[in-house]
């Protein structure tokens, strides 16, 4: 949904323009904050530390909406508890070819996972990128708790120390 228009004097004449939905920086010095599409404030419109934490790396990827992700030397890509080397630094809630920037977060809710049960711990799956209500067992395994779901569309995310485990 484009930003809601108001009018503004430019150069002595009343002119229709729009709100602004996200911030580029400086350029955007005393223009209006207009809501994005979910009646929120952007977060770039925001000053370093104050917001979500968010780091935008590459993709090595195709990550989905929802994903749990590793934050490694070569950018992101989806955290896997079956693979050594891989656990879970934050998520994604958009998609993401690989190759394209993503926006990672590494704290707050997941709005972007679905059959959650509401008070459940939610650990990283052996299935790539996702969360699952049974921590793994399996040898070589990583047993990692990456949150507490807090509705049936929604995960608090709080990276936990992942442990391997040995049979």
């Amino acid at each position: 949904m484009a930003a809601k228009k108001f009018i503004r004097l430019v150069a002595g004449v009343l002119t229709e323009v729009f709100g602004v939905q996200s911030s580029a920086g400086a350029g955007n010095a005393g223009d209006i904050v207009a809501l994005d599409d979910t009646g929120k404030i952007d977060a770039t419109m925001m000053p370093v530390g104050v917001g979500a934490d968010v780091v935008v790396l590459t993709a090595s990827e195709n990550l989905a909406a929802g994903a749990y992700v590793n934050i490694y030397s070569g950018g992101v890509r989806n955290a896997d508890a079956s693979t050594a080397g891989k656990p879970c630094d934050g998520f994604v809630l958009a998609v993401v070819t690989s190759g394209n920037p993503a926006s990672v977060y590494k704290e707050g809710a997941n709005t972007q996972v679905t059959g959650q049960t509401m008070g459940s711990d939610v650990y990283l799956s052996t299935t790539p990128g996702a969360g699952t209500h049974t921590a793994p067992s399996g040898n070589g395994n990583a047993s990692q708790r990456i949150g507490k779901a807090v509705s049936t569309t929604a995960v608090d995310f709080e990276r936990g120390l992942p442990i391997t485990l040995v049979a």
